[in-house]
């Protein structure tokens, strides 16, 4: 089948010819003629870099055949990479048709101008949930005409606390309105979304459910903790043309390891919430265009990049979540190519790559760290082929080449030879003279873990009984308009740390109560309290509430049973620890249950 079969208006048709689309996608087969033809909801299953944008994009495209002063579609994403990168796509989509105006609302960037781009008339609106609820409670945005609202990597959204963001939103929608929901993966949350919200939606799923993309080799390691840079450094090295993600937890050892590779001598840069947008822009016009070799990112940061041709995918740590992994390794084998999702773990992490085999129905390969003998060949063979296929100029080097014969003329053929490779090598040489093996014994008798469903949002145990366990006392509850899913939000913002290192959220009328790792209580004290939540100040203090299963109020260590700050006071917190929406939300690693 082809573009012109599926029933596109012939200015979108020669948009998407002229992007030198020729075939479209196994979801763009299914997804397209239906959502031209019907008006009811759908829900469309496919990996990452299967081409769901144009799935979705290119409907909504059709559908917009007049200006409109209100959006007549909405699109809804988790990050600011993802929301830049859909809006870009639907322009190209629309460059045939003048009337369509399209803008990306997002977090982190100047929210006057997307206002008065808004009020001047747009088309279709890509946003980010918290810049979008900012703009609807400033009433500089009206969804009353919506007529059909995508929900874009919804899996992600909600792990990244977006819930009730989502609820205020499609709320403020018309009841009439189609509802698309992409996404990879299928956890039960989002199968909660589709019942809530949709009417008997057609289900279309490319592959099984939450299943890996079939082009990708999933490849486990297991190291020492100690030695999990260098095996990064030998995988690297055992694969001289890579052009790569790696992707590790948190934004702090994102940066940590970007600049461990920058001084060891790789083309590596970091990519992570803690950059302003302009540096997250470059960084990844340089990873576009290859002159960036390898990128080192945390999961949400790379959720906006589109790159075709990644050829390997590290995770230097597993995810917190196991429908993360997919989305990881969804970024190589993209558009039909070949990849590589390679894997170190520590011995104890084998249950998590059986957590992951059930999820994507695929069998990882358990592969030594190459040996030093093995990458010393690999590289000097490398280098060889380059020199081979570099091209001479002869007009250029010729006037150079009787002195440089006379130079050379006291060594043999194979002297010289030896000399060059030397002069290249040696570094290599020098380094994997001292290394050892690398690889960690996987015998059966370490204890397994597993992924803490529990943990995650949405479907959180209880942790009241856990002693490696800190009360926390806030001083907003919900009258302040504050929600669990908030609360959350402000926090990872803050610290950086993910959702699931934060325990049970008890949301009470004028306060609240949240429990959190011991480990990270400097923190949250330091960069909690005083942040801003909805323009109030939140303060933030070790709570005297003993523990349990219940929700009670208790009492903090304010000695005023609730009683809290309001206002903007000198400890208040700038805009950036607000909802924005395009944050990264990456965080520390979950603590496992052995």
């Amino acid at each position: 089948m082809t573009f012109s079969e599926l029933g596109l208006r012939p200015e979108v048709l020669k948009a998407v010819t002229s992007l030198g689309f020729e075939q479209p996608t196994p979801i763009q087969i299914e997804a397209i003629p239906h959502l031209l033809k019907s008006k009811c909801d759908f829900v469309g299953l496919a990996q990452t870099g299967t081409g769901k944008t144009a799935a979705f994009g290119l409907p909504m495209i059709n559908r917009i055949t007049e200006t409109s002063k209100y959006p007549k579609g909405l699109i809804i994403c988790p990050t600011r990479e993802l929301c830049l990168q859909i809006a870009n796509d639907l322009k190209g989509f629309s460059k045939f048709d003048k009337h369509i105006a399209i803008e990306a609302v997002y977090g982190g960037t100047d929210i006057r101008r997307q206002m008065s781009s808004i009020k001047s008339g747009v088309s279709i609106i890509v946003a980010t949930p918290g810049r979008l609820v900012d703009l609807i409670n400033r009433r500089a945005i009206t969804l009353d005409e919506v007529e059909a609202v995508v929900l874009d990597e919804a899996d992600e959204m909600l792990n990244m606390g977006f819930k009730e963001d989502l609820d205020f939103i499609l709320r403020q929608t018309p009841e009439t309105k189609s509802t698309w929901l992409f996404s990879a993966t299928m956890p039960k949350e989002v199968a909660n979304i589709a019942k809530n919200y949709m009417t008997d939606p057609l289900e279309v799923s490319i592959g099984s459910k939450n299943q890996g993309n079939e082009n990708i080799d999933h490849i486990y390691f297991a190291v020492k903790e100690k030695d999990r840079y260098s095996a990064l450094k030998s995988l690297i090295d055992f694969n001289p043309n890579i052009f790569g993600l790696i992707f590790c937890r948190t934004r702090r050892e994102t940066q940590q390891v970007a600049e461990k590779l920058a001084k060891d001598g790789y083309n590596a840069e970091a990519l992570h919430g803690d950059l302003s947008q302009a540096q997250r822009d470059r960084v990844m016009k340089l990873f576009r265009d290859r002159t960036l070799q390898l990128l080192v990112a945390t999961d949400v940061a790379a959720r906006g990049i589109d790159v075709d041709d990644i050829s390997h995918v590290i995770n230097y740590n597993l995810p917190d979540e196991i429908e993360n992994y997919t989305h990881r390794s969804g970024r190589t084998a993209r558009a039909g190519r070949k990849g590589e999702s390679l894997v170190l773990i520590n011995t104890r992490e084998k249950g998590k790559i059986k957590s992951i085999e059930r999820v994507i129905k695929q069998e990882f390969t358990y592969a030594l760290v190459p040996s030093p003998e093995d990458i010393c060949a690999v590289q000097l063979q490398s280098m060889i082929q380059k020199v081979k296929d570099i091209p001479v100029n002869e007009k250029e080097i010729g006037k150079f080449i009787p002195s440089i014969l006379e130079d050379f003329e006291d060594l043999t053929k194979e002297e010289v030879i030896k000399k060059f490779i030397s002069a290249e090598f040696n570094r290599f040489l020098d380094y994997y003279r001292k290394a050892g093996d690398l690889n960690a014994s996987m015998s059966n008798s370490g204890r397994e873990e597993s992924f803490g469903d529990g943990n995650r949002r949405g479907g959180r145990k209880e942790r009241g009984g856990d002693e490696n366990k800190q009360r926390f006392f806030v001083s907003l509850g919900e009258k302040d308009g504050l929600n669990r899913g908030g609360l959350l939000r402000v926090i990872c913002d803050a610290t950086g740390l993910s959702s699931g290192s934060i325990g049970r959220i008890d949301i009470m009328p004028a306060f609240s109560f949240f429990d959190a790792d011991k480990g990270d209580v400097d923190q949250i004290l330091k960069k909690v309290d005083g942040a801003e939540y909805e323009g109030k100040a939140m303060a933030v203090q070790l709570s005297n509430e003993k523990k349990s299963s219940g929700g009670g109020g208790g009492r903090s260590n304010f000695g005023g049973g609730g009683r809290g700050r309001s206002g903007g006071g000198d400890r208040g917190r700038s805009g950036g620890n607000s909802r924005s929406g395009g944050g990264d939300r990456s965080g520390r690693s979950r603590s496992f249950k052995r």
